[in-house]
């Protein structure tokens, strides 16, 4: 297992430069910078003041310059400070982060609880009401966007209970009660299509194994159902679905910007989308790269349990 896993992180390096690369390469290709987002509309500043503007943010040097010069403070822990307010991005992630992982966190974990029990039953009593409902409901939260449940969820309960959650950020650590009030709802939209693939993925592989020999092997031994379904057939079930939730769990990352913004929140996704509109080239690459680290640890993640899982795949 190790070896494997010593395998897998060595091919983290590549993979980050390459994403840190791109990154880097497709923000220069927007159009503008942040000093005509500063200067707007303003028709009273030069070109020589702006080109001075550039100079000074660095901004004028050659495009492999820029890059050496970024890769090489990220190495040193450096992420830069904003172009916009000269903030460090350090700190301006450090409070976004917070908001970003609870958020991500909780989705995962409100769409698994209710996923993978649903398409156990949902295989265990196929082709019944209860399938066909989740099977339903599957599809419904498929087609569902979670920007869209956001928003409806938001008027829902500010028109028929004249709650809205707090605007401000209540970190669970100061109010554990008015934190969850805050984020249950924001969880709940950022889990509805999570669910519904997790759902349908559960129900499809445990139909495969509950069809397999050894299974049909144990109920012919007179094994009580229970521990057939639990020991045998679900194990090897959660493989493909832990591939699947490590996945969606790296594109939620991304996808909670909306619910975000929609709900106010300052996280990551929130702050890129700030910086974006700004052109603020530092905090955008920062948190762009730290959603792509995210992603490619939660892959490695899943990697691991997949072995775990299945002693094969070390082998192979």
């Amino acid at each position: 297992m190790s070896k494997y896993i010593l395998q897998r992180l060595a091919l983290l390096v590549p993979t980050l430069l390459g994403m840190s690369l791109l990154i880097f390469a497709m923000l220069r290709l927007l159009p503008g910078d942040v000093v005509d987002i500063i200067a707007g509309t303003d028709g009273t500043v030069s070109s020589a003041a702006k080109e001075k503007l550039r100079d000074s943010m660095g901004l004028s040097d050659p495009i492999p310059v820029q890059y050496a010069r970024w890769i090489g403070n990220l190495l040193t822990g450096d992420a830069g400070k904003s172009l916009r307010s000269g903030e460090p991005i350090g700190e301006i992630l450090m409070r976004a982060l917070p908001i970003t992982i609870e958020l991500a966190i909780l989705g995962l974990f409100i769409s698994t609880i209710v996923a993978i029990p649903l398409g156990v039953i949902s295989a265990v009593k196929r082709d019944t009401a209860f399938d066909f409902a989740a099977r339903i409901g599957g599809l419904v939260g498929l087609s569902l966007p979670n920007f869209w449940v956001a928003t409806l969820m938001l008027l829902f309960t500010s028109k028929a209970f004249g709650w809205t959650p707090s605007i401000r950020f209540i970190p669970f650590t100061q109010d554990p009660i008015g934190n969850l009030q805050q984020m249950i709802l924001p969880s709940i939209a950022l889990a509805v299509p999570l669910m519904a693939i997790t759902m349908r993925m559960t129900r499809t592989t445990m139909l495969e194994v509950l069809g397999q020999d050894y299974v049909r092997t144990a109920n012919a031994k007179g094994l009580a159902p229970r521990p057939v379904l639990y020991r045998h057939a679900l194990k090897n079930a959660l493989i493909p679905v832990i591939t699947v939730i490590g996945f969606q769990l790296g594109g939620l990352m991304g996808s909670a910007a909306v619910v975000e913004v929609v709900f106010g929140l300052n996280g990551v996704g929130n702050t890129l989308l700030q910086g974006i509109f700004n052109r603020d080239y530092p905090l955008v690459q920062a948190a762009t790269l730290y959603l792509a680290v995210a992603f490619v640890l939660i892959n490695l993640i899943v990697d691991v349990l997949y072995a775990w899982l299945d002693p094969r795949i070390k082998l192979a």
